[in-house]
């Protein structure tokens, strides 16, 4: 008999811990403190994109995670957006707009067919990745329907007319004719595949089904049911023997995600956001989720992967509460080693307090020489910075070596209060803020002894956020003055000037931030007007959604890095911490049964 060194090159190893290496993958093990055997298995799971531009369900997909396209939608829309594998960026507009929509093809030869714009239309068009022309039009008018294949091989399938439809129709790039029909009539379905292995699933027909048909490119026939019957579902996958469905709706929304081998389907790891109505892109191993409908339309967009990682959802969790509730402070340190400096404590207004942060609990530290409030500082719980402060606005600049504050000889060279601040104790960055009434773009730098000038930010703001070090800082968010426009718009410095960066999902003044570099930051609460508890992640080009705080807050202080935060304090002269943990991929183990 063959034996597994045999087979594998290796022998069956005897580990009393599961190993954490990659070289896991594939290898079986003997635990020998659970006494079972183990392996590590690939796992499909679910992370967050860029969100889209503009909120939006009943919209077609095509292309692939890295390069997407979101077509249409809403009540009627011409709306098109392009995904780079980080973020959306406005293309070209449809001819007809359109809802309940479908589409195939790539991100620079796409096709978009049917739909109800009202009324329901059988116009195509094509998108050459810059602009849509029509193409020919579909034998019957219908709408939500679904889609798959290529520009010059499409393929629709179901649908209403307003009678639900078993129509399928395939595309030549410039023609359609129509074929054999799906052996049961719905509508609301998902599909996946190209025009000669497709896949249906899903639907109303009536009632909600969880039926799938497999298409060969001239009949259907009959393949494994839906392990959950459900409409308004996603999909994506490049033949009828590799498909992936997600979402949709049967007395709610849901989150659950299936995969398809041929032959039946499993389950996989749910979407991070419940939705119906949802438009798909990519492969079975490599999926786009994005838009859809929950309690409204949401932007959301979720990238799918299969690994041999599962991993461990990224929280904010409570901390220890500050001694003295405060908003507006400056911190320095990172999540288990933190300062709490100064702040508004309201009134009387500004606070020379200082707590010292453990990871677990606040104690009192060293005082202020000077009150301050709406101040910056950065650094280490050991070798601290906090500069600038009011109203009135002031210059000065304290230090601390983790026994005591020292103020400075070399002031800053413009009084200054609400900027952005980022750095360490002898290179540290002041941005914008304000200066008596005005609202500057000014930028100061700190050598460990003087101030000097920097370059100027290309947007004058206040109340807003930093992160980073001099050398590849970020700058986001704020208001301007008097109108309290909120700004998405984020800026990077490299040193010497300020270039454009990735624009926020939503205006926010009063957000708080933190990261190791301009590629690696974190941002979260704030005013959109009113408190929120959003959290988005920074990537060195574009901001995307992680899991929101425990609680709204604003105008408190953040510290730490993007995968390991610290929220501290808020407004009103709040006493509340809370820590955020980043995503953990962690192996995914299986326990090996004889069965």
């Amino acid at each position: 008999m063959t034996t597994y060194k045999e087979i594998f090159g290796k022998p069956v190893k005897v580990l009393s811990t599961d190993p954490t290496s990659v070289e896991a993958e594939g290898q079986v093990w003997y635990n020998s403190t659970a006494g079972v055997f183990k392996t590590v298995l690939s796992v499909g799971a679910w992370a967050a994109g860029g969100s889209l531009s503009t909120a939006r369900k009943g919209l077609g997909g095509a292309g692939t995670q890295t390069a997407g396209l979101a077509i249409g939608g809403n009540g009627g829309t011409t709306a098109t957006e392009e995904y780079g594998g980080a973020s959306w960026t406005t293309g070209g507009s449809l001819g007809t707009a359109r809802v309940s929509t479908t589409g195939g093809g790539t991100q620079t030869a796409g096709i978009c067919m049917g739909g109800n714009a009202p009324p329901l239309t059988n116009a195509t068009e094509e998108y050459n990745g810059t602009a849509w022309t029509g193409g020919g039009n579909m034998t019957t008018a219908r709408s939500y329907l679904a889609g798959c294949g290529t520009q010059t091989a499409g393929l629709t399938m179901g649908g209403q007319e307003p009678a639900l439809s078993g129509k399928t129709e395939e595309y030549n790039g410039t023609s359609w004719s129509e074929q054999n029909d799906m052996s049961t009539a719905r509508s609301q379905l998902g599909a996946a595949g190209i025009q000669t292995s497709a896949i249906g699933f899903g639907g109303y027909s009536p009632p909600t089904t969880n039926a799938t048909e497999e298409y060969d490119g001239t009949n259907w026939t009959v393949g494994g049911n839906l392990l959950t019957a459900r409409i308004r579902l996603g999909g994506a996958g490049g033949s009828n023997t590799a498909a992936l469905g997600f979402g949709g709706y049967t007395t709610t929304q849901l989150a659950n995600t299936e995969a398809y081998d041929g032959s039946s389907w499993t389950a996989s790891t749910n979407l991070g956001t419940a939705r119906e109505r949802v438009g798909g892109a990519g492969t079975q191993s490599s999926a786009l989720a994005f838009g859809g409908y929950v309690a409204a339309n949401t932007a959301a967009t979720e990238e799918f992967n299969v690994s041999i990682y599962s991993p461990i959802a990224a929280t904010w969790a409570s901390g220890g509460a500050l001694s003295t509730g405060r908003e507006s402070m400056s911190s320095a340190g990172t999540q288990t080693a933190a300062l709490a400096v100064g702040g508004r404590v309201g009134p009387p207004g500004a606070s020379t307090a200082v707590e010292s942060y453990d990871g677990s609990s606040m104690s009192s530290a060293p005082a202020l020489n000077t009150a301050r409030q709406y101040a910056g500082g950065c650094g280490t719980q050991t070798s601290a910075i906090t500069y600038g402060g009011g109203p009135p606005e002031i210059t000065t600049t304290e230090e601390y070596n983790g026994s005591s504050w020292a103020t400075q000889p070399n002031s800053m060279s413009t009084a200054r209060r609400s900027f952005a601040s980022f750095g360490i104790q002898t290179a540290a960055i002041a941005a914008g803020g304000t200066t008596g009434p005005a609202v500057t773009t000014a930028t100061e730098e700190y050598n460990g002894t003087s101030w000097t000038g920097g370059g100027a930010l290309a947007q004058s703001r206040q109340y807003f956020a930093g992160a980073g070090i001099e050398s590849s800082g970020l700058a986001f968010g704020g208001s301007d003055n008097p109108n309290s426009t909120k700004y998405t718009n984020t800026e990077e410095y490299g040193g010497t000037s300020w270039t454009t960066g990735g624009v926020l999902p939503t205006g926010t003044s009063g957000l708080m931030g933190c990261g190791a570099t301009q590629t690696a930051a974190l941002a979260f609460g704030g005013y959109q007007p009113s408190k929120v508890a959003t959290t988005v992640g920074y990537d060195g080009t574009a901001w995307s959604t992680r899991p929101s705080m425990g609680g709204a807050t604003a105008e408190g202080s953040g510290a730490g890095t993007n995968v390991a935060a610290l929220s501290i304090g808020g407004s009103p002269a709040e006493t509340g911490v809370e820590e955020f943990t980043g995503e953990i991929p962690t192996l995914n183990y299986k326990t090996l049964t004889s069965s």
